[in-house]
C-alpha cells in the first residue's frame, strides 16, 4: 500500500514551528448599518496603512457615503466618471433607494459585487477594486476599477523561438487567461479559482479542458492544492514543490513555461495546468522526460527539418551529459581505449599540468557555471559579453599558465555548448548537476563508474512518475505506437490519426498521453501519482 502523498518530511518527535500570527479584527464580522462604525472597523484593520484612502460623500441632505480603496491600485479617472460624478449629480434628482441606485443605475462599472461581511469588504479592497458603502444599508459593494500598472506582453527571453506565436505570459492572471481563451475558444476550457497564501491571498487558477483532461487528474491536482499551506506565494516555485511526487528528485515533474501556445497545446493533449497571479510562469502537469527534449519548434517547422533538428539535439544531449566524465575516465584509467595519436596529443598537452584529470576537468566545469551565472545576473547589455570575454580570456590564460590543458579546455567548452541546446531550463539545470555526480565516479571509478552511476540514474526514471504517468513514458513501459513521436517528429496528418488512436500528439509541445494512456492508471485522489 502507498503512503499518502507528502510534501516535506520531518524526523520523529520534531514539531514545525508555529508561524507569529497578529490578531485580526475583521474576522467574520458583519458591516453595520451605521456609517461610523463601519468607517471606525475598516480604519482599524488598516491601522498604520498610508496607501488607505476613504472619502465621505453626501448624497441628498441625510444620506451619507464611503468610498475607500488603496492608493495606487484603482484607476482614478474611472473612479471619478463612472462612480463619483454619477453619485453626486444623479443621487439628489431621483427618489430611488439609495443602495438600488448605487447598484443597478448610477455605477457606470461592469463588475459590482455586494458583500454584507467585513472580510469580503476588506478582501475586495485589497484586490485592487473600490468599496462603497452607504448610511442605513448593511450591505457594501465592491467596483472593478483596478487600475495598477503591468507589464505589456513581450516575447519570453527564457524560451525564445524562430517560428510561432511571439506573445508570452505577463504578470497579470486576467491577462495570461485572455491568451489562452483566443487560442482555445470553447466553453469546455475551464478556470477553477483558488487562493494560496495567508498574507499574500495570491489568486490562481486550475485551467482544464473539460473532457479532455481526466477525472483522475482533476481530483489528484485538487488534492494536492488542497494540502499547501503557506503564509505567502510570490511564484509559482513556491507551489510547484508541493505538486511534485517525488520533491527530492533533480528532475521536474511539472513543467512551467511563459509560453500561451504551450500551455494551450498542453491542455488539448488532456493535461492540467496553474496560472498564478503575479508571475508569468504557468505549471503544467503531468510532465514526462521527454517532454523536456522536444521544443516547440519541431511542429512549426517541416517535419524532415525537424527531424535533423531532433536528431542533432539529442546527440549533443549526450555528449552535455557523457563527454566530461568519458574523457576523465579515459585518460585516467583507460588510455588504451584511445588511439595512439590522440593519446600522444593528450599527453603532450598535459604534461606540466600539476592537476590530475579530476581535479582539472571540476575546475574548469565550476568556473564555466560561475561565468554562465555572472551573465545571468548582469545587465543583459553586458551578461553576453562576460560569457564570452570571460570565457576566452579565462580559458586561454589558464592553458598558457599551465593550470588546464588545451583539451579539457574544448571538452568543457563543446560542454557548455551542448548543454544550451536542451528546450526546457529546468531539465537543462538537472543534467548539469549530474553531470557533476558522473564526473566524480569516472575520476574514481573509471568506466565503471560511469556504468553505475547511468545505471542507478535508468532506475530513478524508472520509477518516478508524474501524476501517475512514468517519467519514461512511451519508452517504459514501451507503447510502440508513442515513439512515432519521440526520436522523430511524424507529418501533421499521422499525428492526427495517433491523436484519434489515444496517444494525445496535437499541439507544438510534448507528445505525451494523459494518465488514462499510462500503464499505471489513477483511479482516484487517494492513490494516484503517490511517491
Amino acid at each position: 500500500m502507498k503512503k499518502p502523498f507528502r510534501s516535506r518530511k520531518r524526523r520523529k518527535g520534531s514539531r514545525p514551528a508555529e508561524p507569529v500570527r497578529l490578531p485580526d479584527p475583521a474576522v467574520d464580522r458583519p458591516l453595520s448599518d451605521d456609517l461610523d462604525e463601519n468607517e471606525r472597523m475598516i480604519r482599524d484593520a488598516f491601522r498604520h496603512c498610508a496607501d488607505l484612502v476613504i472619502r465621505r460623500l453626501a448624497l441628498g441632505d441625510s444620506t451619507e457615503m464611503l468610498v475607500v480603496y488603496l492608493d495606487g491600485m484603482v484607476e482614478g479617472k474611472a473612479l471619478d466618471d463612472n462612480v463619483l460624478k454619477p453619485l453626486l449629480f444623479e443621487a439628489p434628482k431621483t427618489s430611488m433607494h439609495v443602495g438600488d441606485l448605487i447598484e443597478k443605475k448610477a455605477l457606470a462599472v461592469s463588475s459590482i459585487k455586494a458583500v454584507d461581511v467585513l472580510t469580503e469588504f476588506i478582501d475586495g479592497i485589497l484586490a485592487a477594486n473600490a468599496g462603497f458603502l452607504v448610511s442605513g444599508v448593511r450591505e457594501g459593494l465592491i467596483a472593478g476599477l483596478t487600475g495598477y500598472q503591468t507589464r505589456s506582453v513581450e516575447e519570453p527571453l527564457t524560451e525564445a523561438g524562430i517560428r510561432g506565436p511571439r506573445d508570452g505570459f505577463t504578470e497579470s492572471i486576467r491577462i495570461n487567461t485572455t491568451m489562452i481563451r483566443r487560442r482555445i475558444r470553447s466553453t469546455r476550457l475551464k478556470f477553477e479559482p483558488v487562493t494560496f497564501g495567508e498574507l499574500t491571498r495570491t489568486d490562481c487558477l486550475l485551467a482544464y479542458i473539460e473532457g479532455l483532461a481526466p477525472d483522475s487528474l482533476l481530483r489528484e491536482v485538487r488534492r494536492r492544492l488542497g494540502q499547501i499551506r503557506l503564509e505567502g506565494v510570490l511564484e509559482s516555485q513556491y507551489i510547484q514543490e508541493w505538486l511534485e511526487d517525488k520533491p527530492l528528485s533533480p528532475f521536474p515533474q511539472v513543467q512551467d513555461t511563459e509560453r500561451p501556445d504551450t500551455v494551450a497545446a498542453a491542455l488539448l493533449e488532456g493535461k492540467a495546468a496553474v496560472l498564478v497571479d503575479n508571475t508569468p510562469f504557468v505549471l503544467i502537469m503531468p510532465y514526462t522526460l521527454w517532454a523536456g527534449l522536444q521544443a516547440r519548434e519541431d511542429y512549426y517547422d517541416r517535419f524532415l527539418f525537424a527531424d535533423f533538428l531532433r536528431f542533432v539535439r539529442f546527440t549533443f544531449i549526450f555528449i552535455s551529459f557523457l563527454l566530461p566524465s568519458l574523457y576523465v575516465a579515459l585518460t585516467t584509467y583507460h588510455p588504451k581505449l584511445l588511439p595512439t595519436n590522440l593519446l600522444m596529443s593528450i599527453a603532450a598537452a598535459r604534461e606540466a599540468v600539476p592537476f590530475p584529470a579530476l581535479i582539472e576537468a571540476l575546475l574548469m566545469e565550476l568556473v564555466f557555471e560561475a561565468l554562465r551565472e555572472a551573465g545571468v545576473r548582469m545587465p543583459r547589455a553586458v551578461g553576453s559579453a562576460v560569457n564570452i570575454v570571460g570565457a576566452l580570456v579565462i580559458g586561454q590564460s589558464a592553458v598558457q599558465a599551465g593550470i588546464v590543458s588545451a583539451p579539457m579546455v574544448i571538452v568543457v567548452a563543446a560542454t557548455g555548448i551542448a548543454s544550451f541546446l536542451i528546450p526546457r531550463q529546468a531539465l537543462s539545470a538537472s543534467v548539469r548537476l549530474i553531470r557533476f555526480l558522473l564526473l566524480i565516479l569516472a575520476g574514481f571509478l573509471g568506466l565503471y563508474g560511469i556504468a553505475i552511476g547511468v545505471i542507478a540514474l535508468t532506475i530513478h526514471l524508472a520509477n518516478l512518475q508524474s501524476f501517475g504517468v512514468p517519467y519514461l513514458y512511451p519508452v517504459a513501459p514501451l507503447v510502440p505506437k508513442g515513439l512515432k513521436d519521440l526520436l522523430i517528429r511524424t507529418p501533421s496528418p499521422r499525428l492526427y490519426r495517433l491523436k484519434r488512436a489515444g496517444f494525445g500528439t496535437d499541439g507544438p509541445e510534448s507528445r505525451t498521453p494523459g494518465p488514462e494512456g499510462s500503464r499505471q492508471q489513477t483511479t482516484s485522489g487517494k492513490d494516484a501519482g503517490q511517491p
